[in-house]
C-alpha cells in the first residue's frame, strides 16, 4: 500500500522514519518531505495548503491513506476535502481541529463540561482586555486565538506588557487571529500526554515533556520547542486517571455534543499543580519535538495502529512500548524564534556515526545542488535512547559537538528537571 505523508519537519521525519520500518507499506510519499524524508520516501515538492493539487497527487500516485502531520492545513479543512474526495485520512476534521485552531472554542468546551483550566477571559475590544488585566494578578497569559507556529504566547511580568501584547493581536499581529485570549498564570510542572483516537475509542499515546523557551533555565520568549524527553515521570498513575477523566473523556463527549467525531493524534498540553492535572491546550497532531522523544519507544507497528484507527478499530488494537527512556535536543539557526537566515550549509553530519540508539531528524532542511543546507528555525533534531536520561543526554551534546554546525545553538540543559 502507498502512503502519503504531509508536512516537512522532525515531526514528519519521525513519523516517516517509524512508517518505513512496516511491512505492510509499499512506498511513502512526503508532501513536500525534508532532507531527511528523501533517504526513506520520495519527497514531492507542493505547497500543503493547496489542497486540490494534493488530491491530483494523491490519485497518480495510487495514495491509499494520507497522515496528516501539521495542524495548519487540518484547521483549515484538508480532512474533510479528502474525505469527500473518498480518501482516507489520518486527522481530525475541521470542527474537531478548532480545539488547536481556536484557543477561545477550547476555553469555550472547558467551561461549558467543567474541564480544569486556567481562569480566562476572551476578548474582542480593547476594554474587555483593560478590565481583565486590572482585576488580575502578573504575570498574565496572552495568547493568540488562531494558529501562531508557536509564537502566539507571552507570558507577560507586568500589566502594561500583557495590555501591549493583546492590543497588538487585536490589532491583526497574527492573520489567524482577531481574538485574544487572556489567562491567570498556573504555576506547576507542565507535561505533555497524548491519546490515539477513533470515533468511539482512545489509547494512550505516550508522555513527555517539552521546552518551550530559547535560553536555558527556561528564559527567553516561546519557540516551537527546544527539546524533549519521555516519558515525563511526572504523570502518575493517579495523576493519568485524572487527566482521562476530567479533560480527554470530557472534551471528546463534547464534540459529539457539537455533532462531530474525533480522529488521530491528540495532545494534551498540561500544567500539573498539587498532583491535579490542568488543561492549558490541545494540539491535534503529535507535538514537534515531542513525537521525535516518543516514537523511538513505540514497539507496535505504526501503520498498523494508524490504519486501525481510520477504520474504527482502535479497540482490537494493542499499542505496546519499549522500557527504554528517549530524549530530543533540537538544534536551531542563530536569531530564531526572531529573524535568522535560511541555506547556510550543514557539512558534517556524513561524517557523524551514529549507533542503533541514536538518530538525527532533519527538520528545517534541504537539499541544492547535493548539499544539505537549513532551511528553517529549527533545523535537526538529535535524539537518543537508553536507560538513564542523564547518559542520554551526554551522548546526544557529544553528537551535537561532533556536527560542529558554527550557524547553530541549542540548549545544553534538555531534562533539567529529571536530571539536575
Amino acid at each position: 500500500m502507498n502512503i502519503g505523508l504531509i508536512g516537512s519537519g522532525g515531526r514528519e521525519h519521525a513519523l516517516c522514519k517509524k512508517l518505513s520500518e512496516s511491512n505492510k507499506i509499499k512506498k511513502i510519499y512526503c508532501l513536500p518531505g525534508n532532507a531527511g524524508t528523501s533517504e526513506l520516501a520520495i519527497n514531492i515538492d507542493v505547497d500543503i495548503l493547496n489542497f486540490k493539487k494534493i488530491l491530483k497527487l494523491i490519485k497518480f500516485y495510487k495514495i491509499k491513506i494520507v497522515v496528516v502531520g501539521p495542524e495548519e492545513p487540518l484547521v483549515k479543512g484538508i480532512a474533510n476535502f479528502l474525505r469527500k474526495n473518498n480518501i482516507k485520512v489520518f486527522g481530525p476534521n475541521r470542527l474537531a481541529a478548532k480545539l488547536e485552531g481556536s484557543k477561545a472554542f477550547m476555553k469555550r468546551i472547558c467551561k461549558e463540561f467543567k474541564i480544569p483550566t486556567a481562569k480566562f477571559q476572551i476578548c474582542t475590544k480593547e476594554n474587555q482586555v483593560l478590565n481583565f488585566v486590572n482585576k488580575s494578578n502578573v504575570p498574565i497569559v496572552v495568547k493568540a486565538d488562531g494558529l501562531a507556529a508557536g509564537k502566539g504566547v507571552s507570558i507577560c511580568k507586568t500589566k502594561k506588557i500583557a495590555i501591549k501584547k493583546s492590543f497588538e493581536i487585536l490589532k491583526g499581529k497574527f492573520k489567524s487571529s482577531n481574538k485574544v485570549v487572556l489567562e491567570e498564570f498556573l504555576t506547576g510542572e507542565e507535561a505533555s500526554y497524548f491519546v490515539i483516537v477513533d470515533r468511539n475509542n482512545f489509547k494512550f499515546f505516550g508522555t513527555a515533556q517539552d521546552h518551550k523557551r530559547v535560553y536555558e533555565k527556561d528564559l527567553g520568549p516561546n519557540t516551537g520547542g527546544m527539546g524533549a524527553y519521555s516519558p515525563a515521570q511526572i504523570v502518575t498513575k493517579s495523576i493519568e486517571k485524572k487527566i482521562i477523566t476530567k479533560i480527554i473523556k470530557p472534551t471528546l463527549f463534547a464534540l459529539k455534543k457539537k455533532g462531530t467525531h474525533y480522529i488521530g493524534f491528540l495532545y494534551v498540553g498540561l500544567m500539573i499543580k498539587n498532583n491535579e492535572p490542568f488543561l492549558i491546550e490541545y494540539n491535534i497532531r503529535m507535538g514537534d519535538p515531542e513525537c521525535q522523544a516518543i516514537l523511538p519507544r513505540l514497539k507496535t507497528d505504526l501503520f498498523s495502529i494508524i490504519k486501525n484507527t481510520i477504520e474504527n478499530k482502535l479497540n482490537k488494537t494493542s499499542i505496546k512500548w519499549y522500557g527504554k527512556k528517549s530524549m530530543t535536543i533540537v538544534l536551531c539557526s542563530k536569531g530564531y524564534p526572531g529573524k535568522y537566515k535560511k541555506n547556510i550549509e550543514i557539512r558534517n553530519l556524513n561524517k557523524v556515526t551514529l549507533s542503533k540508539s541514536d538518530c538525527i531528524y532533519h527538520a528545517g532542511t534541504k537539499l541544492v545542488n547535493q548539499r544539505l543546507v537549513s532551511n528553517g528555525g529549527r533545523v535537526l533534531n538529535i535524539n537518543s535512547t537508553g536507560k538513564k536520561f542523564t547518559s542520554i543526554r551526554k551522548k546526544i551534546l557529544s553528537i551535537i559537538r561532533k556536527i560542529n554546525w558554527k550557524d547553530g545553538f541549542y540548549r545544553k540543559d534538555i531534562g533539567w528537571r529529571v536530571i539536575d
